[in-house]
Formats: structure tokens, C-alpha cells, sequence
């Protein structure tokens, strides 16, 4: 049992999920397996990391690239094999473009292109931008959407919030608590209890405004809050993802809307 290889599955459907843990379990691997990305995971698998990562991407490929790209910027995890399974080829080209060092194989080759993986590690492993790098070079008024005339909801804002989105257009006001009208959100997140316990009002405010959640950077072992971890927690309320950008050296925040059904 101890030298069986120790194989972190992500998949964000259960039930499909079921298949590949079995397939792995069956070829002599121990598998810990993802759905959620909960409170503490990443923390977990930099302290105790596995000796591969199963990434699918049937669901949820914009997801599952960005697990990689946490993954391999984290020096704990970098040279740790990636192997990702199915997905669509238009997503799996997206995602190959950014790591083309990682293994890419079906759910049928799935065992032997692991065990490929296994015994070659990458030996100088890309690591990919995350991300809301991309986004560094604009302004954070710009990447936030506050434009001149723009009357922005605050949630929880920090006492030198206006410090945190430096320049601010002309005519902009700021309206602390859940106001109604304002075309732009901001919700700084600093406790996962309160996120979760607030979840369903920030759905309904995503019904009416551009709803962005800030968190603290670096914040992942004292509040356990990261980027996979409010993506899925917010997902588990019908609320989906569209874009992501670092806000200054201590804040990221990542943009919500109701998920389309």
C-alpha cells in the first residue's frame, strides 16, 4: 500500500467520476478525488502532494485549466505530472497552448498515458501566467468596469478601500451595504463562514449588477479562501464565473453572474 502512487483526481461531476476512480483504483493507484474545491485543499496538497494530478476536461475545462496553472505556480507542485483526460478539442487546444508539457490522453488511455507520466516527470515545467495577470497593465477602475458617472456597491469594504482601486474616474460614488441601481458590486471576502452564509444574496445581486468578490492575496492559510475555492463555492449556488484580474498587490477578484440554464 505505501509504494502504491498517490493520484489527486479533479472532475466536477460525481457521477462521472465514479468510472475514472475505479479505473485508477483498479490499475494500483490510491486516488483522493475532487468535486469541490474546498476550504484548505490547496494548502493540503502543497503539504502532502500526490505523485500525479487527473485533471478532465469534460466539465468545466476553463476550471480545470486554471487548477493547473494554480498548480504549477506553486513550487510545491510544479514538477508533479498533469494529465489531462477527454474534453472537447476546441478546449483542450485552449489548455494545451498554455501547457503543452502536460499529458493529454482519453479516459480509455487513461492508465497507461498516467504511468507514462509517472516515470517522466517534466524537468523544467512551464508555468503558465495566471489568470488575472493578463490583466496587470490596465487600470483597476478599467478592469473592474467603474467608468465615469459609475455608482459602485460596496460589501465589506477594508477602511482604505479607495486606496485598494487606486485612481477613480470622475463623478463615481460609493454606496456601502446592498444597494439597489448600482451597475457595479464590489464584495471583499476576508472569512469563508461569512462567503458561504451570504452566498444566496450574492446571487440575487448578480441578477442585477456586475458582481465582482474580492479576496486577499497570499490570505489561503489564514482564511482559506482562494480562487478555485469561491469559483466552486459560488458555482454551487448557480453562479458562474466570466472574468478575473489582480486589483493591486494584497487583492485579486474574480467577476459572478447567474449561471444560464
Amino acid at each position: 500500500m505505501a509504494n502504491m502512487p498517490r493520484i489527486r483526481l479533479f472532475h466536477w461531476k460525481s457521477k462521472e467520476a465514479v468510472e475514472f476512480v475505479e479505473r485508477l483504483r483498479a490499475a494500483g493507484h490510491q486516488v483522493a478525488y475532487d468535486e469541490k474545491i474546498a476550504s484548505g485543499l490547496f494548502s493540503q496538497i502543497r503539504d502532502s502532494p500526490p505523485d500525479a494530478f487527473v485533471i478532465v476536461l469534460t466539465r468545466l475545462p476553463a476550471q480545470g485549466r486554471e487548477v493547473a496553472a494554480f498548480l504549477r505556480g506553486s513550487k510545491a507542485t510544479r514538477h508533479i505530472p498533469i494529465v489531462f483526460v477527454d474534453g472537447a478539442p476546441e478546449k483542450v487546444d485552449a489548455v494545451r497552448r498554455q501547457l503543452p508539457d502536460a499529458a493529454y490522453t482519453s479516459l480509455e488511455r487513461l492508465v497507461p498515458s498516467l504511468q507514462e507520466a509517472l516515470a517522466h516527470p517534466p524537468a523544467a515545467p512551464i508555468v503558465p501566467p495566471q489568470m488575472m495577470e493578463r490583466y496587470r497593465t490596465r487600470a483597476t477602475a478599467q478592469k473592474l468596469g467603474v467608468a465615469k458617472g459609475t455608482s459602485v456597491c460596496l460589501l465589506d469594504p477594508p477602511r482604505d478601500f479607495q486606496s485598494v482601486l487606486g485612481p477613480i474616474p470622475d463623478a463615481v460614488s460609493f454606496i456601502e451595504g446592498d444597494a439597489r441601481n448600482c451597475p457595479v458590486t464590489l464584495w471583499f471576502v476576508t472569512d469563508a463562514g461569512i462567503f458561504q452564509s451570504r452566498l444566496r444574496r450574492a446571487r440575487a445581486l448578480a441578477a442585477r449588477t456586475k458582481l465582482w468578490i474580492l479576496w486577499p492575496k497570499g490570505g489561503r492559510r489564514r482564511t482559506g479562501i482562494s480562487q478555485p475555492y469561491l469559483r466552486e463555492t459560488a458555482n454551487s449556488v448557480g453562479l458562474v464565473d466570466y472574468k478575473i484580474c489582480s486589483v493591486n498587490d494584497r487583492w485579486s477578484a474574480i467577476a459572478f453572474a447567474i449561471k444560464k440554464t
